[in-house]
């Protein structure tokens, strides 16, 4: 089993994270919780944390993996340009459950980009997510702490067996609140293209 740390994920301790992502920085695995479910991290940086990370989840090679970020400074080494309507979008519903699809630079990693090279990003509410961000110094994986298929989950005690195996360090923040996954809206183009319906209403966040 790996280790676990109990806390509070709004107000998580320095020193947690910090040790979280000395994990996620060798590679490691992290599963932690988020204003929806427990997500799965993997250092964005860290190729050998991403595959070890598609090879536990079962992800197909064509399904990249949406991103954390502690802010939206950590965008400039990810993303070729910020559309405008982008920026507007950012400063209304950041933090929050909207996961944005822009244009990415070369060298974002592979299990990142979507076929036409997108990258897809968000800023979440709860600090244990954008705080792991932050205490690593660029983003983390934003998937869901489940195998490929089956639920997400809402408590630690709903990890799947293997996937909490497999993991290296496990935050456990109680249960969250669940509900439906991030809106996700394809900004690369004017008006955005809906990808994924969620908790952000799509005609006010598109005609504002």
């Amino acid at each position: 089993m790996p280790h676990l740390i109990t806390l509070d994920p709004h107000a998580p301790p320095a020193d947690a994270l910090q040790r979280a992502a000395a994990v996620l920085r060798k590679g490691g695995l992290v599963v932690f919780p988020t204003e929806t479910f427990y997500g799965l991290a993997a250092d964005i940086a860290s190729p050998e944390g991403l595959e070890r990370l598609a090879l536990i989840k079962g992800r197909e090679a064509e399904k990249p993996f949406p991103l954390i970020l502690a802010g939206r400074e950590q965008l400039t080494p990810l993303v070729r340009e910020i559309p405008q309507l982008a920026e507007r979008l950012m400063a209304r519903h950041w933090p929050g459950p909207l996961t944005l699809v822009l244009a990415a630079k070369a060298g974002v990693h592979k299990r990142l980009l979507s076929q036409d090279n997108g990258v897809g990003v968000r800023v979440s509410p709860w600090e244990a997510a954008s705080g792991l961000a932050q205490a690593l110094g660029r983003g983390v994986t934003a998937t869901s702490a489940n195998l490929a298929g089956g639920a997400p989950p809402r408590r630690v005690a709903e990890l799947d067996p293997e996937l909490a195996g497999a993991a290296d360090l496990v935050l456990d923040g109680g249960p969250t609140p669940g509900g439906p996954p991030s809106t996700v809206l394809d900004v690369r183009q004017d008006p955005p293209r809906i990808l994924r319906r969620g908790p952000i209403d799509i005609p006010e966040a598109v005609f504002y």
